[in-house]
């Protein structure tokens, strides 16, 4: 009896402790206070403050604009990689591929910021190439780490498929390439799928990185919020959290339901 009280006590505890932080967030996103903390009664006035304020929206769009960049080229990638290490075991530099596509996922983020830093730094008194640092550098960046996690969430997918389909594919005439479009990335859209949200998530929440290969004038959204919180929270900031609560939600339950129709269309 104790065990089973045991484990939906401690799960109800652990969601409590990853969601109420966030519910108080929206809730207080609509007090009528200055004060974050401090319930003072219904208001929206923050959402007109927040759409009033060109350095939040700017800093916003710049980062959905990088997020969206950074994660396509992150997919193509990762595919790529993904691909080359499931259906070719043995080739010239396969241990380096793996280990580069690793090494981002357990490299601290001050190293990974400082190491991109000093290449476009030195890449800048070689070539000539990027110059200054903004936009270009940060999406570069951010599609160097994500393309890492794009590489796993594939290349896990591409583990299981089964290979009879393509062989019998190909034994009815079709090429290589062929099968790769009409049967392989059918079957893998919803990992593509679920790569891709990862990397774009990765991008908008980034900070350190961010922080390392960004120059004047471009200020992502985690640099601006974090520039805020430093002189205290404002009401403004729990409104704009609270819409990318609203929207990465409706992402979440849209890739869900994908998954679930792509997989009940597999059994049948």
């Amino acid at each position: 009896m104790r065990r089973g009280w045991f484990l939906p006590i401690a799960a109800t505890l652990g969601f409590a402790f990853l969601y109420l932080p966030i519910m108080s967030l929206v809730v207080f996103s609509f007090n009528e206070s200055k004060l974050v903390t401090v319930w003072s009664g219904f208001s929206t006035k923050w959402y007109g403050e927040l759409f009033a304020d060109p350095q939040m929206l700017g800093a916003a769009w710049l980062s959905l604009q990088i997020a969206f960049f950074s994660a396509t080229i992150a997919l193509v990638l990762g595919t790529l990689c993904a691909v080359a290490l499931v259906r070719f075991k043995r080739f010239r530099g396969r241990t380096v591929l793996a280990g580069a596509v690793s090494a981002p996922l357990v490299m601290p983020d001050v190293i990974t910021g400082l190491a991109l830093l000093l290449l476009f730094v030195a890449m800048e008194g070689l070539v000539g190439w990027p110059s200054g640092r903004g936009v270009l550098t940060i999406t570069i960046a951010h599609a160097t780490f994500c393309t890492a996690y794009v590489t796993v969430v594939v290349q896990s997918r591409l583990s299981d498929l089964d290979l009879s389909l393509e062989e019998a594919a190909m034994d009815l005439g079709a090429t290589p390439v062929r099968v790769f479009f009409d049967i392989t990335l059918p079957i893998i859209a919803p990992a593509l799928i679920s790569g891709w949200l990862l990397a774009f998530t990765l991008s908008l929440d980034d900070l350190v990185i961010a922080s390392f290969v960004s120059g004047p004038g471009s200020s992502t959204l985690p640099m601006v919020i974090f520039s805020k919180v430093r002189l205290g929270v404002s009401p403004d900031v729990n409104a704009l959290a609270t819409i990318i609560i609203g929207v990465v939600a409706l992402g979440v339950i849209g890739a869900t339901l994908f998954s679930m129709r792509s997989g009940r269309a597999r059994r049948a």
